[in-house]
């Protein structure tokens, strides 16, 4: 009886522990967090918690969450690792973030609320029922920021996304980019509007309004004498025909301390030629290289006239075969995704993901200038270069491919540092005359004849590397657009700028925007029965090919009397065809069915393995114990007996 109610007793004790140490340990641990995926996925960057740590003032932010219907739509998970991040931000600014959470009931004051502060509530029927789910911040002095919605599209940018909203709130004084561009970049803002189709001229290109979101941008004329003073970077996008004043104004801003990223490109895929009507094909034959020699002299680099192309990094892209469309492989056009094509102890690089550049030309040394030249992207080893007069109007791309060779890695990317002279040794250029109507210049700038500090600029031989359909798809959310990037091309530009105008904590986060983590073993499986899958496709279409070529051949047969019969004979061929396809049909079924049953083995494994084996691996534990506890008592028992 004894020994019952003390078992009753010990257990009663055990379920009050348990549940005191749930309490008190929900209570002190409720800020630890243990991270184990292999690239820390869910740790909050050095960047973040620079920012967050060195707030100068507090920081309010209203959090809107409609919760009850955000369970209802299935994107509750992802508003808790909203909520759940908000409050990590919070705890990590030792109180300079004063985190505000509302829920907008529909018609209430809060809705209200929400709508002044601009967010955008997503209608969820026809009762007026509207769903908010994003923040509105202010800052000491009353400066505001928002973001509208969380989008899940933007879910494994969600530490940039609030970083960054965080980041203007500290420091809302924007720094200063000019854009000197010949491209249509900023397109046609006075004619744009949020509903202009995508590939409209009339819109900026995405990366524009990517930049924007971190700094001012300012457009420089491509005529321009002086760099005006509150530039910090200079972007200068497929310098073309400038002139000697223009060119005496981009070297008197790097010799003076300016930092510049240059886009220059041996074959601008976006530039459009000035036409013609007398000779059409003029335009279609026209150079598309961009031209800043003099001052790429002075630097002591070369941007060849060559474009590189590699078959390990080449894109698929589709083209017109008499009436039918064929994909074939592109190697101009290069997907360039791993550590081998980017320099991982460059801040800007170190960390990107995957970047598309299309027809780009390389940086190479030339002269005996004390400039250092650090490659930042490469093409990799496998690569060649490829003359410009192999693409554009009546091109074969299958002849690249037939034609490939090669040779070594080219540098795509470079960083230019060191000491230089001007390329300007006589001085100031002298200026023509204004025309009729122009305002006369007048400034005397003293002339710089070699830099005042090692310069540091930024040289990208590509130009369609900004261009929107190489690295983003738009979505227009209710007049707004949204951009889905599907390469870090706009990631590797916001690093470059940021690191040029001196700010490099949200690099740190940009770089952690990969959340994808490949099944390597399944793609490895998919790729070997795509592969017999194809093989087979392509039995199958030598063998259409050669029943096409008997029927052709019995039709020229035909003479007068015998018509009937080569009817009959080409109605065999066929049936005979038809029964062929079934037969290969059935077995790429059944390469589909081994693969989907590959694939399903793997995943069973794989569940096993993560559901399955620890809690058998700790059950066995148990029991382990407990039969050595048993013997142990035995023998002690078996001792004192």
């Amino acid at each position: 009886m004894n020994k019952k109610i003390l078992t009753t007793t010990s257990l009663i004790i055990a379920v009050v522990l348990f549940l005191a140490i749930n309490i008190v340990s929900k209570q002190i641990f409720s800020s630890a967090r243990v991270d184990l995926t292999e690239t820390k996925l869910y740790t909050l960057s050095e960047g973040t918690k620079n920012i967050l740590q060195n707030l100068e003032e507090p920081i309010t932010l209203r959090f809107f969450l409609s919760e009850k219907l955000a369970t209802s739509l299935s994107i509750n998970s992802y508003a808790e690792r909203v909520k759940d991040l908000l409050m990590e931000y919070q705890r990590i600014a030792g109180g300079k973030i004063n985190l505000i959470t509302i829920d907008p009931e529909p018609f209430s004051e809060t809705e209200d609320q929400a709508e002044g502060y601009g967010l955008q509530g997503v209608p969820i029927d026809d009762s007026n029922t509207t769903f908010y789910f994003g923040i509105a911040g202010s800052d000491s002095t009353n400066n505001e920021n928002v973001i509208p919605f969380f989008s899940p599209n933007r879910e494994e940018f969600l530490e940039y996304d609030l970083t960054k909203f965080v980041y203007q709130l500290a420091y809302p004084k924007q720094k200063v980019v000019g854009l000197m561009s010949t491209l249509p970049i900023q397109g046609d803002t006075a004619n744009a509007s949020p509903f202009t189709p995508q590939n409209s001229s009339n819109q900026a290109w995405m990366i524009v309004d990517h930049i924007k979101q971190l700094l001012e941008v300012k457009t420089v004329a491509t005529d321009i004498a002086v760099i005006p003073e509150d530039i910090e970077v200079l972007m200068l996008v497929h310098p073309m025909g400038l002139s000697n004043k223009t060119l005496y104004a981009i070297d008197q801003f790097v010799l003076n301390g300016g930092r510049a990223i240059i886009f220059s490109d041996p074959y601008s895929e976006v530039y459009t030629p000035p036409s013609d009507p007398k000779n059409p094909f003029a335009a279609m034959q026209a150079p598309r290289n961009s031209d800043l020699t003099k001052l790429f002299d002075a630097w002591g680099i070369e941007v060849t006239d060559k474009v590189v192309g590699n078959l390990q990094t080449a894109q698929k892209v589709q083209m017109q075969k008499g009436k039918r469309m064929s994909v074939v492989t592109y190697p101009v056009w290069m997907d360039l995704n791993g550590e081998q094509y980017f320099n991982t102890d460059d801040i800007v690089t170190g960390k990107l993901g995957n970047i598309v550049m299309a027809t780009a030309g390389h940086i190479v040394e030339k002269g005996d200038v004390a400039t250092e030249i650090t490659p930042l992207i490469e093409s990799g080893a496998k690569s060649m270069q490829i003359d410009v007069a192999k693409l554009g109007f009546m091109s074969e791309p299958e002849n690249l491919v037939r034609d490939f060779k090669p040779e070594k890695k080219f540098t795509l990317v470079a960083r230019i540092t060191g000491p230089v002279k001007t390329a300007f040794p006589d001085g100031k250029p002298k200026v023509e005359e204004p025309k009729e109507g122009e305002p006369e210049v007048t400034t005397e700038a003293k002339h710089i004849a070699e830099s005042v500090n090692p310069i540091n600029i930024i040289v990208v031989a590509d130009t369609d590397i900004l261009e929107d359909k190489f690295w983003v798809r738009t979505q227009n959310m209710f007049g707004q657009r949204l951009a889905i990037p599907h390469a870090a091309n706009a990631t590797f530009v916001s690093n470059a700028l940021d690191n040029l105008t001196g700010s490099n904590d949200l690099i740190s986060v940009r770089n952690r925007g990969n959340f994808t983590r490949p099944f390597t073993k399944v793609e490895e499986i998919q790729q070997q029965a795509e592969q017999r899958f194809r093989e087979k496709e392509k039995e199958l279409l030598a063998r259409l090919s050669e029943a096409d070529n008997k029927i052709r051949e019995m039709q020229r047969q035909k003479q007068e009397g015998n018509e009937l019969a080569l009817n009959i004979k080409q109605q065999k061929e066929i049936a005979n065809f038809r029964n062929e396809k079934i037969k290969v049909r059935k077995e790429l079924r059944n390469v589909q069915h081994e693969l989907r049953k590959n694939i399903e083995n793997l995943e069973t494994q794989m569940k096993f393995i993560n559901i399955g084996l620890m809690p058998l691996l700790i059950g066995l534990g148990g029991i382990t114990l407990g039969v050595l506890g048993r013997r142990r008592r035995k023998s002690l028992r078996v001792a004192r007996g």
